[in-house]
């Protein structure tokens, strides 16, 4: 019954802090994205930013991995994330300073009133708030099943000289170290500390070493996540990991002058009731993982540039690789934040349509100058729009997979429709536009000056109503979107207009309008039709979930 008891209360223990992270996350998601579009370089602002991204996530393991994830896909600068690093270490300390008040009590009350909320509450705030208050009070009720089932421990001579052998320092933070990376949250670690604590069966003096190496575990999930990642973002894992190793070996010489600064602020024992005094060693725990962080934090903070450039020469830029193309922003480590993944994978989609757009400048060389030149590009263009497709999608249902809003699932698939147009744009360049050029280029057809002045002014049209496209995707612009609608109505009334033209020279019998009169409108009409598919991206911004409110 003791190993049910601590197996099952750990079990509900992560999972309650899975629920109030979840819960964190979609309510606080687009403040995220926010925040992080008008972050500046203000060290204090940085600081403040990683302090909320932490609390968020319940886990600066998590923050660590998004910062890499950040930096790989380009939305910031290594050095940027420098402050964000020192801030997740401060906001790991509210979660656990959450967990270390004595309210196991009221768990129960707290999973009702969550589950009402969540289940009952109309509005998606609301029902969000709800999710975490539930995992909230699971989270304590799983440390009152743990707290309970630990018990019989107090009297039970192998594991309390077990613990008496972990308040050797070195013992201490290994073990501190290799439990945080195993389940990959030092709160979840710091919690089970502050249960064991609750039985008598762990001090001040022993739990500060278990701190130290709980500390020093949460950089393991980031080297983990930089692994395959650029230079750029392996240097956030190892300024993390630094920062705290820097800690871990400062503090590990004065652990007893640090208890006594940590009771001086927190008193040993409260009064509960009536006069009843009792070990307040949880607080004092909480209170020293809390004052490590934020010394730390204050001593390294006005030596950020410092800190940066001694990582910058400690990790050297790689000496270039040959080019392969690959994804430039997307990056799976953030499927966990899903706002911050839809913004990556937007990105990702820019990057496709500039390459659609440089294939549909590139048809028209071959029909208007008889030069191929342009032709083996748009052939080496449609592999990567096709790969691009592949990738982005698959990412996208990856995210579809997560515990997500509707509303982020909904823009998600819009997001796949846009990369459906885009594709379609590809292929009539690649395979009608294209097999059409090469066939022009080996018979000695030409069009008329006044045929070729009027594909060369439909083909600059189709190619400011894809540039629009993009630009309307890139800022959802509901206002951009109506005006490209209108224009593709004018659009489709020029390429109306044209082709009467092209007809009204084949009744005069204008020897290369007769020649070429097939060509000319087959471009005539697939212009026409890439007008479409661009239009259609503008079609999706206006049915945007921000955009319909």
């Amino acid at each position: 019954m003791l190993s049910v008891g601590l197996l099952g209360g750990l079990a509900l223990f992560l999972m309650g802090i899975n629920l109030m992270s979840t819960g964190f996350r979609h309510s606080a998601g687009e403040k995220i994205r926010s925040v992080l579009g008008t972050l500046t370089q203000n060290r204090i602002y940085s600081t403040g930013f990683g302090a909320f991204i932490t609390m968020v996530t319940q886990s600066s393991s998590a923050t660590t991995v998004m910062l890499v994830g950040f930096v790989q896909s380009g939305l910031l600068k290594f050095r940027q994330t420098i402050g964000m690093i020192f801030g997740a270490a401060i906001g790991t300390t509210i979660t656990v300073q959450l967990i270390a008040f004595r309210i196991a009590d009221y768990s129960l009350l707290l999973v009702a009133l969550g589950f009402a909320l969540n289940a009952f509450g109309k509005r998606e705030g609301v029902r969000f708030a709800g999710e975490a208050i539930l995992g909230f009070g699971i989270l304590f009720f799983g440390m009152h099943l743990m707290s309970e089932a630990m018990y019989p421990l107090r009297t039970f001579e192998p594991f309390i000289d077990l613990l008496g052998k972990l308040q050797k320092p070195i013992l201490g933070i290994i073990a501190g170290t290799i439990f945080t990376a195993l389940i990959q949250s030092s709160a979840a670690f710091i919690g089970i500390m502050l249960t064991l604590s609750t039985q008598g069966l762990l001090s001040l003096e022993a739990a500060i070493p278990l701190l130290l190496g709980a500390n020093l575990g949460t950089s393991i999930t980031g080297i983990i996540a930089g692994i395959t990642s650029s230079r750029e973002a392996q240097k956030v894992a190892m300024a993390y990991t630094l920062f705290k190793l820097v800690g871990v070996v400062i503090l590990v010489w004065i652990i007893d002058p640090f208890a006594q600064l940590v009771r001086y602020i927190t008193p040993d024992t409260i009064t509960i009731g009536t006069n009843v005094a009792v070990e307040n060693t949880p607080r004092l725990i909480a209170n020293a993982h809390t004052i490590f962080n934020v010394l730390l934090t204050l001593v390294v903070l006005p030596f950020t540039n410092v800190y940066a450039r001694f990582i910058d020469w400690l990790m050297p830029a790689r000496p270039p690789k040959s080019p392969t193309f690959s994804t430039k922003f997307i990056d799976k480590n953030l499927l966990s934040t899903p706002t911050i993944a839809l913004k990556l994978a937007k990105q990702e989609v820019i990057r496709l349509s500039e390459i659609v757009d440089r294939m549909v400048n590139d048809i028209i060389t071959p029909f208007v100058a008889k030069d191929k030149s342009t032709l083996s590009r748009i052939e080496r263009d449609e592999v990567k729009v096709d790969y691009l497709r592949d990738q982005i999608n698959a990412y996208l249902l990856d995210l579809t997979r997560q515990d997500v809003t509707d509303q982020s699932i909904q823009e998600a698939f819009q997001i796949m429709y846009a990369v459906k147009e885009l594709e379609q744009i590809a292929d009539i360049v690649s395979k009608n536009l294209l097999e059409r050029a090469k066939w022009w280029l080996q018979v000695e057809h030409e069009f008329s000056p006044e045929g070729k002045k009027e594909l060369l002014e439909f083909h600059q049209l189709t190619q400011k109503q894809l540039k629009r496209a993009k630009a309307v995707f890139s800022d959802l612009n509901l206002e951009k979107a109506q005006k490209m609608a209108r224009k593709y109505q004018e659009y489709k009334d020029f390429g109306r207009e044209l082709e009467r033209q092209h007809f009204s020279r084949l009744k005069q019998d204008v020897n290369k309008s007769v020649a070429s009169s097939k060509t000319h409108l087959e471009l005539v009409s697939m212009f026409r039709t890439i007008g479409s598919h661009a239009n259609n991206v503008a079609q999706i911004i206006l049915e945007w979930p921000s955009n319909r409110e």
